[in-house]
């Protein structure tokens, strides 16, 4: 592994809340010098800091409002203030739109709005959103989570990693993940939930999203607790013919 390396970070795997040594959704991804924080579930700002400061992060990345993946910019919003950190500007957050509002929202104690936008400069995710940031572009593409939710593709140095974020299968999904050389997609549970409703992945839907795709590897994530690691695994191998692995807290993956 090298500094120019795509290089991808578990801070945190577990939904819907953390686990003892498992904080919730979030990763690091680094290439070339440039860091971003992808997911800010509970639990991964500790684990984040072990690799990088909030005055060393280039950007944050957010998939969608749900707590297990943004909790952590609230007490990043601190660190970043009030802390012992001192930004030389705001970070540049990528995320759903009202992500300012709602983070605000909670922070605000007093007639005066928390200063959101001293800690973060807010860019509002869209459909098709491309940002380049250091090393990395990086391309959003809005997937169904029955909320405004994001899957992203990071690309680096003739690399690509693609995120799914939380969704159920989609074309988005396998349209914005095609040949990609990772692809780190969620396998919530074992069985399909929610009907015609539904907001995940299977972990047999992520081997079908990673077949669909062409992804040369596929990472399991956001298992949740009716099945283990070990079964999301073989739940995706039955249906994907690469190689298969799971994003097991604090290991790193280079791409």
């Amino acid at each position: 592994m090298t500094d120019a390396d795509l290089t991808l970070t578990v801070l945190g795997s577990a939904t819907p809340y953390p686990a003892p040594d498992n904080p919730c959704s979030g990763y690091l991804l680094t290439a070339g010098g440039t860091r971003v924080w992808v997911d800010a579930g509970t639990g991964t700002l500790a684990e984040l800091r072990r690799h990088v400061r909030l005055d060393e992060l280039d950007a944050i990345w957010i998939s969608h409002l749900h707590a297990d993946h943004t909790a952590d910019l609230l007490t990043a919003f601190y660190g970043a203030l009030y802390a012992d950190v001192r930004l030389p500007a705001p970070i540049p957050l990528y995320g759903p739109s009202g992500i300012a509002d709602r983070l605000a929202g909670f922070l605000t104690n007093s007639s005066r709005r928390s200063p959101i936008e001293d800690a973060f400069a807010v860019e509002e995710l869209h459909d098709g959103h491309e940002a380049r940031v250091g090393g990395l572009t990086l391309t959003s593409r809005a997937v169904s989570h029955g909320m405004p939710a994001f899957a992203l593709r990071a690309e680096a140095a003739g690399r690509a990693l693609a995120y799914s974020g939380d969704t159920a299968p989609c074309a988005a999904l396998t349209e914005l993940a095609d040949g990609c050389d990772l692809l780190l997609c969620e396998a919530d549970s074992a069985e399909p939930v929610g009907g015609d409703e539904r907001v995940h992945h299977t972990a047999g839907d992520a081997g079908d999203t990673a077949r669909a795709t062409g992804a040369r590897r596929l990472l399991v994530t956001h298992v949740g607790p009716s099945l283990t690691p070990a079964e999301a695994q073989e739940h995706a191998v039955a249906r994907y013919d690469g190689p298969v692995g799971y994003a097991a807290p604090r290991s790193v993956h280079t791409v």
